[in-house]
């Protein structure tokens, strides 16, 4: 066969490991078309196209995951992007997440009139982003997953045009959004400065061979990337969008950036300082160190003080953030294993105690104040009771998952001799169960009777909630199962393909 001798070769594409991500885009903009061309919107439409596509791409991650198991991870597109265990496992989390927020959405899209169409469209393209975010093995292919994800969810939390609180999130958010933006692609740019290549491989491997005689830039490469990834994460002193956006924005949005978001933005940490900057992990493992523990502490006293529910579960997901963080910081396997249970049972954790927020949340999802809780285990004994499970999981009590991830990152502090993070991490664990105990000791309280609302849960709420409970005994009450797949499936960078 003849060759033209000018031919360029390009580079290899492995189309399976880029399922998710084409089934996500695809999805999304086929939705896009259809609907536009529609004269009327056909209700049952959009939900179906959204849940089909995260349920497609859970049930692919089985044959994916045992592929990767027999053939090792593979990268390809000029090691831009890798797959592997961790990336399958972290698309899997975004799937849920996305199948919880597709079916807690149908119903309140239609209570509080948002167009359904571009909500599932929005919500796709933002997965979308989250997927190349937990594959990404270049800075600049994770950064433009961090803008894809990042400007359509800025979208989703000013949907409720009714509310002027979700515009005013929106715009915090979104400004707040374009500064880390700036600090992340800046912070990028030194790092390129230093090293010569923005490719997660190159710059390790780079590392591990040189030793740079002014490794300034470097440093402040680092600085600037843990402030735009400790943003979208929601670290203190970078969450002042949080509890505006939670509170403002629609409630199934609500779950999708507390999971889905919160999960995409973790894979990118994982990706970038424990595996890309291990060399140097002296320099940046005390600066993360500081901000989890500054993160525990302030997520769980500020929510303490605060009377809306939803502001209540914002600071709490600032708290569990910073509780996810230590793990990062230990820059070891058990750590990072711990770090991946923590986001899959707060996953379930999150999308759970949203939905209740959800149906709670009344017409106009105003009716978030905890005196709105009042009663609820003689109103719905059933939903009180499966809110319980999901309250004592956050607070990490006993024989819930929620008490074996707040282990396993505290664990990670003792062995990597960070004692006094440990002890930071116990203490506001003990300060934060106090939150969920008030919303607790509300719904068995009796409420008056002109504070009693009828609240009506759907079928598909009612599967999210109790799945969403079991699972969270189940990783409590066996969670060996959940221990090794998370231990499987720690990150690693790979070249090669």
């Amino acid at each position: 066969m003849f060759v033209a001798s000018n031919s360029v070769p390009t580079p290899e594409i492995v189309w399976w490991a880029l399922l998710p991500l084409i089934v996500f885009a695809v999805s999304g903009l086929l939705l896009l078309t259809i609907s536009s061309l529609l004269k009327k919107e056909i209700i049952w439409l959009a939900p179906t196209f959204c849940l089909t596509a995260g349920i497609f791409v859970l049930i692919s991650a089985i044959p994916m995951w045992n592929r990767i198991q027999n053939d090792g991870p593979l990268s390809f597109l000029s090691n831009s992007v890798g797959i592997d265990r961790s990336t399958i496992f972290l698309t899997s989390l975004i799937a849920i997440a996305l199948i919880s927020t597709s079916i807690l959405a149908r119903p309140y899209l239609g209570r509080e009139g948002i167009p359904a169409s571009e909500f599932y469209v929005l919500l796709l393209l933002s997965a979308a982003g989250g997927v190349v975010m937990a594959g990404a093995n270049d800075l600049i292919v994770l950064f433009l997953g961090i803008e894809i994800l990042s400007i359509a969810v800025y979208v989703l939390v000013a949907l409720h045009l009714r509310k002027i609180e979700s515009q005013e999130g929106a715009i915090k958010y979104f400004l707040l959004g374009a500064f880390s933006s700036a600090f992340l692609l800046y912070g990028i740019a030194l790092v390129y400065g230093a090293v010569g290549t923005t490719n997660l491989i190159g710059i390790k491997n780079f590392l591990a061979t040189s030793i740079l005689l002014e490794d300034g830039m470097l440093m402040i490469g680092f600085a600037l990337m843990l402030v735009g990834l400790g943003f979208k994460v929601a670290v203190f002193p970078f969450h002042a969008w949080t509890p505006d956006a939670y509170q403002g924005a629609p409630t199934p949005v609500v779950i999708w950036m507390a999971a889905g978001v919160k999960v995409a933005g973790f894979a990118a940490l994982l990706r970038v300082f424990p595996l890309t900057f291990s060399t140097y992990v002296d320099d940046w493992q005390v600066p993360m160190a500081v901000l989890s523990g500054l993160t525990v502490v302030f997520g769980s006293v500020v929510a303490v003080v605060q009377t809306n529910v939803k502001r209540m579960l914002a600071y709490s997901s600032i708290a569990h953030a910073g509780f996810i963080l230590i793990g990062v910081q230990s820059s070891s396997m058990d750590g990072t294993a711990a770090v991946l249970f923590y986001l899959g049972v707060y996953t379930f954790l999150a999308s759970g105690s949203f939905a209740i927020a959800t149906v709670v949340g009344g017409e106009g999802d105003s009716n978030h104040d905890l005196t709105a809780y009042k009663g609820l285990a003689k109103r719905k004994p059933a939903l009180a009771a499966l809110f319980t499970i999901l309250l004592l999981g956050q607070a990490g009590i006993p024989f819930t998952g929620g008490f074996i991830a707040k282990l396993g990152v505290i664990s990670s502090a003792v062995d990597t001799k960070y004692y006094f993070l440990a002890g930071i991490a116990m203490v506001s664990a003990a300060i934060a169960a106090y939150v969920y105990l008030r919303i607790l000791m509300a719904m068995y309280s009796d409420a008056d009777a002109g504070e009693i609302e009828d609240i009506h849960v759907s079928k598909g709420v009612w599967v999210v909630i109790v799945l969403s409970s079991a699972v969270v005994i189940f990783t409590g009450l066996i969670p060996g199962p959940f221990v090794e797949i998370t231990r499987d499936a720690v990150p690693i960078l790979v070249g090669g393909r």
